[in-house]
């Protein structure tokens, strides 16, 4: 088998590394990929959002699979355009991406069918979004741009003063671009968060082993809210009996509401959870793998990926006996100096082997590049993603951090409490 894996961050590294573990898998290419996907997979220079190039692309070199990772181009169809020119395609429909897509048609969808999340109201008026908060008067109050945003367009408001900029930001400064134009103003939920994905063929829901995510940059969940500083596997909140609740109360319903809607979806489903006073509720919905997610979740899978993909392309998920490894895993991000705000790349990175990799762990690159003479740089805010397995989740970040301690390049940052909440659930 000849595949194709669209995206070029860390989630793409581990995708490309477990199907690069796969017998059946002959020929790995990533487009656009970086500096560490090079040392797996041959490298081509399309963005992930180039819809005509990446079928040129799949064409030229006559992939048997084509992977399609990130956000932007399952929204904008490039999984509908592949399979219409005979791909097989790991991803979902343009009409059942739209889940992530459109916060504002995620949100309808569950009160329609009854699916637990936050009470929330729509708006495409700033005038009318500020005098609904200044009505409901509870803070924080969070504040939602509809459309895809990197991760990033969500504002959590402490005050009316921070709700209200955070409302002229968004629909009036743009600063998410036209996914602005709309906003969900939505109550604030408490509890712990855990991420559920799934794969999904419309007909069977599989959920994946649970994990965590950091989303602030600083320690003790302080500073800027950032795309994840680290991210733990399982996520000890998520007992078997909010499992069994889950799987009754929103996983079934949302495969069978997007059915409902003739808007099938087959691929990974990502599922938000807020595990309330009140049960499980969905923060968001997402369309593909989540990132850093996908570091801890795919090396606990023990049944080849690949068998994973046809079952579900050929809609027979439900047949098929998907298997994980015991213990824990945990992730380290290391960080550019600034991320998530303003930060310099280029840097040169030390501690690593030919192949990107270091003693004690996977190193999944998610924004670096190759300099000429053949070294590793930094080339994103997000820059490795350094993560081990253990027995015990303890063990998994001893290792972790064990590792990313030898890893190094000017400005690096990290938070050295990743899984600390973790441990403290036990």
């Amino acid at each position: 088998m000849k595949i194709l894996v669209v995206g070029g961050g860390g989630r793409e590294h581990a995708i490309v590394m477990k199907l690069a573990a796969s017998p059946r898998v002959t020929e790995l290419h990533c487009a656009p990929g970086n500096g560490g996907i090079a040392k797996f997979a041959v490298c081509h220079a399309v963005k992930a959002t180039d819809l005509d190039g990446m079928l040129a692309l799949a064409k030229e070199l006559a992939v048997d699979w084509v992977f399609v990772a990130p956000d932007d181009p399952l929204v904008m169809g490039m999984a509908d355009l592949l399979r219409e020119n005979g791909f097989k395609v790991f991803g979902p429909s343009k009409r059942a991406a739209i889940i992530e897509g459109s916060k504002v048609f995620s949100k309808n969808l569950m009160k329609k069918y009854g699916i637990p999340t936050a009470k929330y109201e729509v708006f495409d008026s700033a005038e009318q979004a500020i005098a609904y908060i200044r009505a409901q008067n509870t803070y924080p109050t969070v504040v939602k741009a509809d459309g895809l945003a990197l991760g990033k367009g969500v504002i959590i408001a402490q005050s009316e003063d921070e709700a209200v900029e955070a409302v002229h930001a968004i629909m009036e400064d743009r600063i998410f671009g036209e996914s602005g134009a709309k906003v969900v103003i939505e109550e604030f939920l408490t509890g712990p968060e855990v991420s559920v994905l799934a794969f999904t063929d419309g007909e069977t829901v599989l959920p994946m082993v649970s994990s965590m995510d950091h989303k602030r940059a600083l320690d003790g969940d302080r500073g800027k809210n950032t795309g994840g500083m680290g991210t733990v596997s399982p996520n000890p909140y998520y007992t078997r009996e909010i499992a069994d609740q889950c799987m009754r109360e929103i996983f079934l319903p949302t495969m069978h509401a997007m059915n409902g809607e003739n808007r099938t979806f087959r691929g990974c489903l990502y599922f938000g959870l807020m595990l309330t006073p009140y049960g499980p509720k969905v923060i968001e919905y997402n369309c593909r793998f989540g990132d850093p997610e996908t570091q801890v979740v795919l090396p606990m899978l023990h049944t080849d990926l690949l068998d994973i993909m046809e079952a579900v392309e050929d809609v027979r998920l439900g047949d098929l006996s998907v298997t994980w490894n015991k213990g824990a895993c945990a992730c380290v991000i290391l960080a550019s100096g600034g991320y998530p705000e303003k930060y310099e790349t280029g840097k040169v990175i030390t501690g690593l082997d030919e192949k990107g990799q270091c003693e004690g762990a996977a190193v999944y690159h998610a924004g670096t590049k190759l300099s000429d003479s053949g070294e590793f740089l930094t080339a994103g805010g997000r820059v490795l993603g350094i993560t081990a397995s253990g027995e015990t989740l303890q063990k998994a970040l001893d290792a972790a951090y064990k590792a990313a301690a030898g890893v190094s390049f000017e400005g690096v940052h990290y938070r050295t409490d990743i899984g600390k909440r973790a441990l403290a659930a036990k």
